[in-house]
């Protein structure tokens, strides 16, 4: 390598290091115009614009960077991840795939592999990796975690010895809070519910332990969201988009999942997943037309019902098709839109929304059991959970108020109770014809990276609808805190 090419590498590395992607892209276009076939060059672009939250032009720089790529095992496994992330977990397997190939012994390379076999429905195989992972590598915990949601465990055949010896060993607390998770899994499916829950109740106290979070702010974003959309007037916007998007909204862990996989075996319906695109959108068009750098909460609300509607949709739009919404129809399952719905309706108006609802206490259950990687702060605590889950229900019967037949409402125990009925109401809510595939969701090859990611992939089942029962001592401080709040929770 050349010393002036040394220094173009550097110069590249150093703007990728201060984690702009906007200041670095241009950095690697100039590095790319004197060495176009540079594969770690070309690898530096993908990753600047998955950055930037160009997904499908990320995808497409790693494909230019995979037919450059030398036998290294790191940059196949770089490019690999710019494709999951860029939700193309196939060509994401294939780069995985070629990686292992060449270094079989790497835990790293085979976690890699396991989260996309997971995503794919390869479960059994995802199994394996996750075994020789935690072969190689004892201490990523991460790893067991992830191979207790694989399947169900049974008496015969479950890791809890090995779980709980290692946790008996664990200093490190975010090891236990996922050893912690993981056993509650277990014993939850070896039907040990004293058990699970008490590892359950470890594990969330140690995560709550270790997040700064307030849920009165959470609680308060209700109230300013209602106060800007008082709904005493309908200002949709002028020269709408024409275009039909539909938004899946609700809370986590709600069944969100299935019912973008119902929609998504459409032929006319593409899963997009779960996009930030509209919550972007209206912070960056806010900022636009502030005159403060520092915004709070409050004002951003307040500002965003003032908004040129038009123009916040075409934003939203042009984001989603960067982040790779395809196909005539598509869908957007960020559970968090729900905040938003006075929003999609003026600045979307031909768009659908569909609330997807679950009883209070499965609901809640539901979140608590889950150890989501970064957002929901409220599911570690019983009493912010039903706090926040109380302003959710404030809010929904606020926005079914205000806008009336703009909100298809779904329960996920209807759902389970009448599969067929309610999924003929979802497609004609949608404008969707009758098709037989959604009927048959579970064989949609289509790759999912949610929670849900095994759940999806077996036909409906009751199972989950009345877990939380189980439970019923250990959540009484959830189920007064709910009913405090006018909840009918049995």
């Amino acid at each position: 390598m050349s010393a002036a090419t040394t220094s173009l590498q550097q110069q590249v590395q150093e703007a990728m290091a201060r984690g702009r992607p906007a200041e670095a892209l241009p950095e690697i276009e100039r590095a790319l115009r004197i060495e176009p076939a540079n594969a770690a060059f070309l690898l530096y672009r993908a990753q600047c614009l998955l950055g930037l939250g160009q997904l499908a032009r990320a995808c497409e720089a790693a494909a230019a960077a995979q037919r450059q790529a030398p036998a290294d095992p790191v940059l196949w496994d770089a490019i690999g991840t710019v494709y999951s992330r860029g939700n193309d977990q196939q060509r994401a397997l294939a780069a995985y795939e070629r990686a292992v190939a060449l270094a079989p012994d790497k835990a790293q390379f085979l976690f890699n592999r396991a989260a996309v076999r997971r995503f794919l429905g390869s479960l059994t195989e995802a199994e394996a990796d996750y075994d020789r992972v935690i072969a190689l590598d004892p201490t990523d915990f991460e790893a067991y975690k992830n191979r207790s949601q694989l399947r169900t465990q049974s008496a015969e055949r479950n890791h809890v010895a090995e779980l709980e010896a290692l946790l008996a060993r664990t200093a490190d607390w975010r090891a236990a809070v996922q050893l912690h998770y993981a056993l509650a899994k277990e014993y939850e499916d070896l039907g040990e519910h004293q058990r699970s829950f008490e590892q359950l109740q470890r594990g969330a106290g140690m995560r709550r332990a270790h997040l700064q979070y307030d849920i009165a702010a959470d609680v308060a974003t209700v109230d300013w969201i209602i106060q800007a959309f008082p709904g005493t007037t309908e200002r949709s916007a002028r020269q709408a988009c024409a275009e039909a998007p539909i938004f899946i909204v609700g809370l986590p862990r709600s069944g969100s999942t299935l019912v973008d996989r119902i929609l998504s075996s459409h032929s006319l319906v593409y899963s997009a997943g779960e996009l930030n695109s509209l919550a972007l959108a209206i912070v960056a068009a806010v900022r636009r037309h502030s005159a403060s750098r520092q915004i709070s909460r409050q004002q951003l609300i307040a500002a965003s019902a003032q908004l040129d509607f038009a123009a916040l949709g075409r934003d939203y739009l042009e984001r989603a098709r960067a982040a790779g919404a395809a196909g005539e129809r598509f869908t957007d399952k960020m559970p968090l839109n729900y905040l938003y719905c006075g929003l999609i309706r003026r600045a979307l108006p031909n768009a659908r929304i569909v609330h997807v609802s679950r009883s209070p206490m499965a609901a809640c259950y539901a979140i608590h059991k889950t150890l989501f990687e970064a957002a929901y702060p409220f599911a570690y605590d019983l009493a912010e959970l039903g706090q926040y889950y109380l302003a959710y229900r404030r809010l929904m019967e606020h926005w079914q108020a205000t806008l009336p037949g703009a909100i298809l409402c779904l329960s996920y125990e209807s759902l389970v109770a009448d599969q067929l009925g309610q999924t003929r109401r979802l497609l004609q809510f949608c404008g969707l014809e009758w098709q037989q595939t959604c009927a048959q969701f579970q064989h949609n090859p289509a790759a999912t990276t949610t929670a849900s990611a095994a759940q999806v992939r077996q036909p409906i089942y009751d199972s989950s609808v009345l877990q939380w029962r189980h439970y019923q001592t250990q959540l009484a401080a959830l189920s007064r805190v709910l009913s405090a709040g006018g909840l009918h929770v049995d």
